[in-house]
């Protein structure tokens, strides 16, 4: 559970980027987590069907109606750039007026499934 908490606070503080927190939650034994904007909490899973579920330290707004999976790549780009106007919290935001409800992490499957209300949805491989 620590270091899922750890994780999730770095992700909203900077102090590890993307691959880093990956790395540590699959050392950690995690094979993959789910952010849920609509209930503000994320879902870190393990191989064993255990699992250790967070509030997020920040709420977004509410979730649009309409999934803009044009936008949510856009956005995708932008945080993988990581460059200084980038920040994880405003990514959050950004995702969820673009009508993101939340997204999915495969660490076996080495990639990102974000989804709207409507099941709508936009995969993102992990950059090789």
């Amino acid at each position: 559970m620590a270091v899922a908490e750890t994780c999730l606070k770095a992700a909203y503080d900077a102090s590890l980027n993307f691959p880093e927190i990956i790395r540590k939650l699959i050392d950690a034994g995690f094979e993959g987590y789910a952010v849920d904007y609509r209930r503000h909490v994320q879902i870190f899973y393990r191989p064993d069907g255990d699992s250790v579920e967070l509030a997020t330290p920040h709420s977004t707004g509410p979730v649009a109606a309409n999934f803009d999976s044009a936008g949510v790549a856009s956005l995708v780009r932008w945080a993988q750039a990581d460059g200084p106007d980038y920040s994880y919290a405003a990514f959050c935001d950004q995702a969820a007026a673009m009508g993101c409800a939340g997204y999915l992490v495969s660490f076996l499957g080495r990639r990102v499934v974000y989804y709207g209300r409507t099941a709508q949805t936009h995969v993102e491989l992990f950059p090789q």
